[in-house]
């Protein structure tokens, strides 16, 4: 009897422990619900999503209590295994997609961003290895330490991705006044395959708004560069008007050099017209939701879409994405990790 009542209580309290994790994913969910009504346009609602996945993900781990011991002994393998085989083959992928890099668009910091971090998910999968084999307490602190950080920043990353992906998916509501092309650099004065798929992109919006009985305006944003001949925003409403873009529904912003400049003066060029009028911003879809953050911190009313770019790119450029929206968030993010490192040192030298 006694037997009974142990193993009933434990049961209840293993499905009590696992619907409090659905019971979280389930508030994390409509928090990420309502924050999206509100606005898009924020990282948070990035966040808020990773935290509803990884609680309703727990809380299907905490299933495997009711497995019997061998099943549970084959998911618990597979919950260590796969993760770690996981790891390597993204490093490899990483380290291959970065050579590419090298090779097709040079040495810049930029593009061995996919090298780096192949070299990094190497470390995270030796670190944890060399600690177990060896047993000494500074590689295991080591260990430790970069476990939870890492865990940490491929929270973030994941969840960025996913929301990244939701985002890019969302439709832009119809009646905009205004499609800003964002510019991404000529090469030798022309308009290079990437900037030609964010212009391709607009001059599409452009026709559909013009279908729909709109008079939209294209506004082609980027200053001119120390290496390029002419203004980037001239060379694009060139190739748009050779594309059958009347010149006369075309506005050049030839200041900007940063994505913040693109927006704030496309803003300014907006306002001069319509002040009410919404936008429609676009640019490739590894940076859709980075410019989004940055058109609300501009306060301009628009959606952001995103053009194709070649596979080989998507990797590092994302990276590079990524990278910037954490540098722009710096206190929060040094004081969490210096919160997880500090926790790492105290319970590994214990």
């Amino acid at each position: 009897m006694r037997a009974d009542r142990a193993r009933s209580a434990g049961w209840s309290g293993r499905i009590t422990g696992v619907w409090i994790f659905y019971l979280a994913a389930g508030v994390f969910a409509v928090a990420f619900g309502v924050a999206v009504l509100r606005d898009r346009r924020r990282f948070r609602n990035a966040v808020l999503l990773g935290l509803a996945i990884v609680c309703l993900a727990l809380g299907l781990l905490g299933e495997a209590s009711r497995l019997g011991p061998e099943a549970f002994d084959r998911f618990v393998f597979a919950v260590v295994v796969l993760p770690g085989l996981a790891v390597l083959v993204l490093a490899g992928f990483l380290l291959v997609n970065g050579l590419t890099m090298v090779r097709r668009e040079g040495r810049r910091l930029a593009n061995l961003l996919s090298l780096l971090a192949g070299v990094a998910c190497l470390v995270v999968f030796v670190l944890p290895v060399l600690a177990y084999y060896t047993q000494h307490r500074l590689v295991t602190t080591a260990a430790l330490v970069l476990m939870l950080v890492t865990g940490y920043v491929a929270f973030l990353f994941c969840s960025y991705l996913v929301y990244a992906v939701v985002y890019g998916r969302l439709g832009a509501r119809p009646g905009a006044g205004f499609i800003v092309v964002l510019g991404s650099g000529l090469i030798r004065g022309t308009v290079p395959p990437l900037l030609a798929a964010r212009l391709d992109r607009g001059a599409a919006v452009w026709r559909a708004e013009e279908d729909a009985g709109g008079s939209p305006v294209l506004i082609t944003s980027g200053g001119q560069g120390p290496d390029e001949p002419v203004p980037e925003s001239h060379a694009m409403a060139d190739y748009l008007i050779e594309r059958g873009i009347p010149g006369d529904r075309i506005l050049r912003e030839d200041r900007s050099r940063t994505t913040h400049d693109n927006l704030a003066f496309s803003k300014a060029l907006m306002t001069e017209r319509d002040p009410a009028a919404r936008c429609v911003v676009v640019t490739n879809n590894f940076h859709v939701f980075r410019a989004a953050l940055t058109a609300r911190r501009v306060r301009l009313n628009g959606q952001v879409l995103g053009a194709p770019t070649a596979r080989y790119y998507w990797p590092s450029a994302t990276l590079r994405e990524f990278v910037a929206i954490l540098t722009a968030h710096p206190l929060v993010n040094l004081v969490m990790c210096a919160l997880l490192v500090a926790f790492g040192i105290a319970v590994g030298t214990q």
